[in-house]
């Protein structure tokens, strides 16, 4: 899975990468910490309606998707991630898969390797890893988003609808599985424009869309055991630290 990242990008940045036509989110400070019911950056597409043409957009989602149909949004919690052998067909993602995609930009994202050591409790001590682009470009998620409206508010309450979303996750490549089985599903700059497409419907093309990256494109190194703790934030976090 994929339950922790960073993301310190600015608007104008991801704008220049990801060829934004209108940003249409807040000024999010640089977040080294960023854990599922943050607000996020992502760049999706809207699809042509009325007198509004389709454009590419820079947005704030929360992380933690909240499909349509559901009564208790607080099942956003649970659906931070969707993996890409399922997400076709479950009930929670199949909407959104079809026509919500969208980009999260990251500059890398944590996993917890159990090592052998125990701690005074007895438990296995986790050693995180931070794991980004080898070239120390912008990791370019693959992810889904949906809008769900609050039946309890007026129609008219700007607070009514909540703007959510998840990441897909494939299988690990070889050198990466030996932390974690799972990684966020990459993205190349060819298929951006596909993947946001909201026209784009054909399963066995969106399907295609969802081939891991080529191995090799990644690095792993570890960082401070201070990210295991949702509180701390910063560039520190993403230091390489030595296990000696």
């Amino acid at each position: 899975m994929c339950g922790r990242y960073a993301s310190s990008r600015s608007p104008q940045q991801l704008v220049e990468e990801f060829e934004v036509e209108s940003v249409q989110a807040p000024v999010l400070a640089p977040d080294y910490n960023i854990a599922p019911s943050k607000s996020v950056y992502a760049v999706l597409e809207r699809p042509e309606k009325d007198d509004r043409p389709r454009h590419r957009q820079l947005r704030s989602l929360t992380w933690g998707l909240i499909p349509p149909w559901a009564k208790d949004p607080t099942i956003g919690n649970r659906l931070i991630n969707a993996r890409v052998e399922t997400v076709a067909e479950k009930p929670s993602f199949r909407r959104a898969f079809a026509a919500r995609r969208t980009i999260l930009p990251a500059d890398g994202y944590y996993e917890w390797y159990a090592t052998k050591v125990k701690n005074a409790a007895g438990r296995q001590v986790k050693q995180p890893f931070f794991i980004r682009p080898k070239d120390k470009s912008i990791l370019a998620m693959a992810g889904l988003y949906e809008i769900w409206r609050d039946q309890s508010l007026p129609e008219d309450d700007p607070g009514g609808f909540r703007w959510t979303c998840t990441i897909l996750t494939t299988s690990a490549e070889d050198a990466l599985g030996q932390i974690h089985p799972r990684m966020p599903l990459m993205l190349t700059p060819a298929q951006y424009d596909e993947w946001l497409d909201p026209t784009l419907k054909d399963p066995q093309r969106l399907q295609a869309l969802l081939t891991p990256a080529a191995p090799g494109r990644l690095e792993a190194y570890p960082v401070s055991t201070l990210v295991s703790n949702v509180r701390n934030n910063g560039a520190q976090l993403i230091d390489s630290v030595s296990l000696d």
